[in-house]
């Protein structure tokens, strides 16, 4: 057998994100998939989650079950993981402010209890405005595991941190005065001073991973939504939940956009740096390159959540004035509004709810609609287009106009024109079937260019040009697999 090509230097893989939920949507699916063809690619990759789940390892095996995680690919849960895994001694410990909680309510303030299977898990102290002041976090068999306060400076007022990490006997071990500290050593320990590259997505966990700078570890951080405020158009601000992160953007290796035309607004905005970059979203297509070109012209489908930001409202309103069924699936706190405006409308809507098998339904529709207010390049188009399924979408930054080709494998329209819309949706339902199975087969052809193992050998480029920076003296490995990833990026062409 011919020795495969290898796309992706010898380092260590990790994915950072602060949590997998269970109705996860676009960026958990985008971590999943990217790390299975790294995985596919020969490098397996772990993925570090660190909220509060009790319930991880059940969650990680429905996971594995339903094909979502791919072999090669694990999952680790700090919490989870300090429960098994006992932490040396450090000295100083015994400086740190340690009260461990009671079952008993507090006398300034009450305390809260969190069980799984019967066993207290957690405890939380809660101040008079209900602010948590202290987190009691401990081991499935009921030892305690970790004491977080957080009101150390005076007690019952938020100020100062003592995160103790105890041994199986309660006692504590090791101990931080930030959160962050606790962070920041697990990767210590998960990287082992083996050459790394941690790969963060999550807004969240970006703010800890930016300033963890190792010799032998590289950070990369994926922008996924639009990185400034309200419509993303030139001279917004920034987004508050991206100022802190961007704007301190060169502590990263790498900073990673979606699309080209995010790219130049990003540089325009905070200067050029070197460090940014485009690597696109990856698809599995598997199951939708194969979707038939037949089938009826008028059925719509959207799959969002139902938010303000998705603007689903507008999904629903373009497909009654156009008189076609549309189908939803999402869930979100606009469920109730959008039920009444079908309802008002009279509209052919249905509200299917969260689905894990919602992209299948791409297979059976004739056109998606997607009518956020910012994106940053939505996997939905690609999994729509890849399917054969007509997208018609706001022209919003970023997504989008860097996809699709109007009137060609798709439809673009002026962002929140519900009218020019469903004049869209008309059109396609009245044009001739030659004609609507001639921008399938485009759509096809431009979801080709997402493709896993294309992308995989373009995040294997850039990790290889980063070891070149990093760790020069390795600089004939690295570029080898610089020249492997090049190679398969010139053999993979759109169909």
């Amino acid at each position: 057998m011919p020795r495969a090509t290898r796309v992706l230097p010898s380092l260590s893989h990790f994915a950072v994100t602060w949590a997998l939920p269970d109705d996860f949507g676009g960026m958990t699916s985008v971590i999943l998939r990217r790390s299975a063809g790294f995985a596919a690619a020969g490098a397996p990759v772990t993925v570090l989650t660190f909220d509060d789940r009790l319930d991880t390892p059940a969650a990680v095996a429905a996971l594995r079950r339903r094909g979502v995680l791919a072999d090669g690919v694990d999952v680790l849960h700090l919490w989870d993981w300090l429960a098994s895994h006992p932490l040396s001694p450090s000295p100083g410990v015994g400086e740190l402010a340690f009260t461990p909680l009671s079952p008993a309510a507090d006398e300034d303030g009450r305390v809260v209890e969190t069980g799984l299977d019967g066993v207290v898990r957690r405890r939380e102290r809660l101040g008079a405005d209900g602010a948590v002041l202290q987190v009691d976090r401990y081991r499935p068999d009921g030892s305690l595991l970790v004491s977080d306060r957080r009101d150390v400076t005076e007690r019952g007022v938020l100020g100062g941190r003592s995160v103790v990490v105890c041994d199986g006997d309660g006692v504590p071990v090791r101990g931080f005065t930030s959160i962050w500290g606790l962070y920041r050593h697990w990767l210590d320990l998960l990287t082992a001073k083996t050459r790394s590259v941690v790969v963060v997505d999550s807004k969240t966990a970006a703010r800890f991973v930016r300033g963890y700078r190792r010799a032998h570890v590289a950070t990369v951080h994926v922008v996924h939504g639009s990185h400034r405020a309200g419509d993303g158009e030139p001279g917004r601000p920034l987004k508050a939940s991206r100022r802190e992160v961007l704007e301190r953007a060169e502590q990263f290796d790498a900073v990673v956009v979606l699309t080209e035309r995010q790219r130049r607004d990003l540089a325009h905005d905070l200067g050029p740096a070197p460090t940014l970059t485009v690597v696109p979203n990856a698809g599995s297509l598997d199951r939708l390159l194969d979707a038939p070109l037949r089938r009826p012209a008028d059925r719509g489908v959207v799959l969002a959540s139902l938010t303000d930001r998705k603007r689903v409202d507008h999904a629903v309103a373009a497909a009654s004035a156009a008189g076609v069924p549309l189908e939803v699936y999402g869930e979100g706190p606009g469920r109730l509004p959008l039920q009444e405006q079908i309802a008002r409308l009279g509209a052919d809507t249905r509200l299917r709810g969260h689905s894990p098998d919602a992209p299948l339904a791409f297979r059976e529709a004739s056109f998606s609609l997607l009518t956020s207010t910012a994106e940053g390049a939505p996997l939905v188009l690609l999994e729509s287009m890849a399917a054969g399924c007509i997208p018609i979408a706001y022209d919003i930054r970023y997504g989008p106009s860097d996809m699709i080709r109007d009137g060609i494998d798709g439809f673009v329209v002026p962002a929140g024109d519900v009218e020019a819309m469903a004049a869209r949706i008309r059109r396609l339902v009245e044009m001739p079937e030659r004609d609507r199975r001639r921008m399938r087969r485009a759509a096809r052809r431009s979801a080709s260019r997402f493709g896993q193992a294309r992308v995989t050998a373009q995040w294997g480029a850039l990790f290889a040009d980063i070891a070149d920076r990093r760790w020069p003296a390795t600089r004939t490995l690295r570029a080898r697999a610089s020249r492997g990833a090049r190679r398969l990026l010139g053999r993979i062409r759109p169909a």
